[in-house]
Order: structure tokens, then C-alpha cells, then sequence
């Protein structure tokens, strides 16, 4: 996924910001790094940044709202993390703190549009062969299922199941008490297993 035009013009914003001094990056070797050269206005960085961390962001935003909409929003995320960048403070992984701009970012889009499924997110299959055929269609039940549980639901399993993150780290991305992951947790996995099951699953 490329950069869009508004997020390659963020050394605009650091003009606004008294900042015109565009540097050009050199070998990143950590995330501070990378970070303290994005707030310097090194463009370079801010790409290396991007390309990073967008197909993270990208395939959580396709799950949470569907493929019509990730990738505007996955953009607009990426504005507002370059935007607030000076607050992150490290106390906290960068991709935890991006993570938690994105499911904000994907909550309120589906409280905008009063959306609680997206669509279909996997294709129809292209071949005849009846294994990959029913392993597409497992995929497309999976996918159905997880896109009708509500959004707050929704956002907890994902990052725990698709990307992998401790109860700490959740609770900080979606901002509620850790001991509240694990009963969102529970709840959205026991209506997954309901969904899958009136879908059809076996």
C-alpha cells in the first residue's frame, strides 16, 4: 500500500508547526528513532514508518468495517498519527498506540454509518477444486460470522486473534481496563461460535 498524497504532504504541517527543515533519512535502527526523525520532518523516515506499519493497520481496518472503506481509513489513521506524533511518549509500543488510533478511528465510522456487519470479505473462489473450494468457503463463514459481532466485540478479538496482542496491550488500544479484555473476549468468542452455527458452520 502506497502512501497517499495528503499523508506525503505531512511536511506541510510541519511548516504550520514552525518546523521547515526536511532531512533526509539515514539508517533507522529502532522505532524511537524512526520516530524522533519523523518529528524532525524527515520524509524518508515517514514512509519507512508507513510501510512498516500500514498492511498491520490495513488488515485490521478490512475486518472491522470491510474492504470498501479500509483503505481510506487506513490513510486517514496514518494522518493522524504523523498529526500526533509529538504525543507519543514510548511508554507504550508504537504499534499499540497506532493500534488504538485505528480501532478509535474504525468505532467511529461504524457509529457514523450505524453499520454493525461489513461485507462479504473474501472473494468468490477461482478454481474447481472442491478442497480449496471448501476451505474459501469456511473462510467466507468465518468472515461473515466475525463481521456481525458487535464493533466494541469485534475489535477485542481481532487483536488478540489476528494480531496477536497481550491483554495490557489491548486494553490499552481499544482504552478499557485490562480485566475487561478477558470478559469481552469470552463474550465474543461464545457469540462467534452462535453466529458460526446458524451460518452453517460444521
Amino acid at each position: 500500500m502506497r502512501m497517499s498524497r495528503e499523508v506525503m504532504r505531512l511536511d506541510e504541517a510541519s511548516q504550520e508547526n514552525g518546523d521547515t527543515t526536511i532531512r533526509e533519512s539515514t539508517s533507522i535502527a529502532s522505532t524511537q528513532q524512526l520516530v524522533d526523525a519523523c518529528l524532525a520532518g524527515d520524509r524518508c523516515a515517514m514512509q519507512q514508518l508507513y510501510e512498516q506499519c500500514s498492511d498491520h493497520v490495513y488488515g485490521l481496518m478490512i475486518r472491522m468495517v470491510g474492504r470498501q472503506d479500509a483503505d481510506d481509513l487506513t490513510q486517514h489513521v496514518f494522518l493522524t498519527m504523523f498529526r500526533k506524533l509529538e504525543q507519543f511518549n514510548g511508554q507504550s509500543k508504537l504499534e499499540t498506540w497506532l493500534y488504538r488510533l485505528a480501532t478509535n478511528e474504525a468505532l467511529q465510522h461504524l457509529r457514523r454509518c450505524k453499520r454493525r456487519a461489513t461485507a462479504p470479505l473474501v472473494a468468490e473462489p477461482e478454481t474447481s477444486d472442491p478442497d480449496r473450494i471448501g476451505a474459501t468457503e469456511e473462510a467466507e463463514l468465518l468472515e461473515t460470522a466475525i463481521s456481525r459481532l458487535e464493533p466494541e466485540l469485534r475489535a477485542v478479538l481481532l487483536l488478540k486473534e489476528q494480531r496477536g496482542l497481550s491483554y495490557q496491550e489491548i486494553a490499552e488500544s481499544v482504552g478499557i481496563p485490562e480485566g475487561t479484555v478477558g470478559s469481552r473476549l469470552n463474550r465474543a468468542r461464545k457469540e462467534l461460535r452462535q453466529k458460526l452455527a446458524k451460518l452453517g458452520w460444521e
